[in-house]
């Protein structure tokens, strides 16, 4: 058997009202302008990868990869410093990718691997429709390994495929397209029905039994109609956070799973039932190590950490929806594959260096250390999860960005190092020196296809 041994959840810093979409309450989540699916997925991986032996593979689940043909999860295994020896996989074209790769895992966790299974979703709908109000923007992750290691063991999972047509998008199609949720709610209802019975058999137990049902899926009424159908009281079903965050997609299972588990205690049994392309759904029951799987941050900080003043047409520009001038000066130079090659452990694992001989760190990795002169005598430093305090800063209102101004800081890390970057998610007006920084995995730019990933600092959520 096998379980969760650590997981982690990233909600992003910025919100929009949904009064201010389409009308409706409440407000969703939204990825930033320099935020995509697997810069999120990072957020949440770091979370989950904190404490505990390095995993020997990585699945990555999402409706919204950043490449269309690219390895995606190898991006994510780069920036979270993962061994070189560690295989990866990309799931995706159903939102119910989550979960499955989720199970997926346990099988691979089972047969003796510790597997990394993160979903992430930047959810765009077309502006004004049901898709883009009622979406978020969200990831998760669980690094999954022997129930004797567990915070949350498998005891019982079921699916059921069925080919209908409910969402659908083709590669030309800008947004996804959603049948009437009324079929949606015909066809997805018995099937998470189904799925939900046949887990709890295997797992041996009724419905009762439940200290908690999360039910998500592209049909909304479907989800919220399960508990009557299995007999389950309203104060044993999660919250599926639709006014607070939004569906995220392939994440929403593993962001409500983790939520769950964020309060819950040992002993507790929760099934966790997804629908889309069919259904799916696992039985977890928790255990007395549950509050060493747990991770810094939980799912309702990260939501009650926001930002949400967002405008409506920010967001569309943000997402390439909407038309606006471009800057008046040369696009930037496309990322060169061969220094990228060389440079792949500070670029994206953000990995600096110390000195032997002095012991002073050095950001970026030198030869020759900017202390005492010592050449070839260093060794590498990690400096993605270090904390930092403002220097200095400047607040820059020429340079371009789509979320002017630009804030650029000079960052003093607690431990050595000093590093100039852009801040993120910062409110200009509030930025003072002395400040605490973390870094986060961001976009920078795209050129001629080519993702610019690296590292801004952002203050501490």
């Amino acid at each position: 058997m096998a379980g969760i041994v650590r997981y982690g959840a990233y909600v992003p810093y910025t919100r929009i009202a949904r009064s201010a979409i389409a009308g409706g309450a409440g407000e969703r989540a939204v990825a930033s302008f320099d935020e995509d699916a697997v810069s999120m997925a990072v957020e949440a991986c770091r979370e989950a990868l904190r404490e505990g032996a390095a995993p020997d593979q990585v699945l990555f689940a999402t409706t919204s990869p950043p490449y269309a043909e690219k390895l995606a999860a190898a991006i994510i295994h780069a920036a979270c410093a993962l061994p070189h020896e560690a295989g990866s996989a990309d799931l995706g074209a159903s939102s119910r990718s989550g979960l499955s790769a989720l199970g997926l895992g346990a099988d691979l966790a089972t047969a003796g691997r510790r597997v990394l299974v993160c979903a992430s979703d930047v959810v765009i709908g077309a502006p004004e429709g049901p898709r883009e109000r009622s979406g978020g923007d969200a990831a998760a992750a669980f690094v999954l390994g022997p129930d004797s290691e567990a915070g949350a063991r498998v005891i019982g999972r079921a699916a059921a495929t069925s080919e209908y047509l409910d969402v659908w998008r083709t590669p030309e199609m800008p947004f996804a397209r959603q049948w009437e949720d009324r079929f949606g709610l015909e066809v997805l209802a018995p099937l998470l029905e189904d799925v939900a019975h046949r887990a709890l058999r295997g797992a041996g137990l009724q419905p009762a039994d439940l200290a908690l049902l999360v039910a998500e899926a592209t049909s909304e009424r479907a989800a919220a109609g399960l508990a009557a159908t299995l007999g389950i009281k309203p104060e044993c079903v999660a919250d599926r956070l639709a006014s607070s965050v939004g569906r995220a997609g392939a994440a929403h299972a593993g962001l409500l799973l983790a939520r769950a588990l964020d309060s819950a205690s040992p002993g507790d049994r929760i099934l966790v039932v997804s629908g889309a392309d069919g259904a799916e759904a696992v039985v977890f029951e928790v255990t007395d190590r549950i509050q060493a799987a747990r991770p810094s941050h939980r799912v309702d900080a990260w939501i009650s950490s926001k930002r949400a003043d967002l405008a409506w047409t920010t967001w569309l520009k943000w997402r390439g929806i909407l038309p606006f001038e471009p800057p008046r000066r040369p696009d930037p130079e496309r990322p060169a594959a061969p220094p990228m090659q060389r440079a792949e452990r500070w670029k994206y694992a953000f990995t600096g260096s110390r000195c032997t001989a002095c012991g002073a760190a050095q950001l970026p990795p030198q030869r020759v250390c900017v202390a005492c002169g010592a050449v070839d005598r260093m060794e590498p430093e990690p400096f993605a999860d270090a904390s930092g305090r403002i220097a200095t800063f400047t607040v820059d209102r020429l340079a371009y960005s789509l979320q002017p101004p630009v804030v650029a800081a000079v960052v003093d890390f607690e431990r050595g190092g000093r590093f100039q970057c852009e801040l993120t998610d910062v409110d200009p007006a509030k930025v003072a020196i002395g400040d605490e920084l973390e870094m986060t995995f961001r976009r920078l730019f795209t050129a001629q296809g080519v993702h610019n990933y690296f590292w801004k600092a952002r203050p501490r959520r």
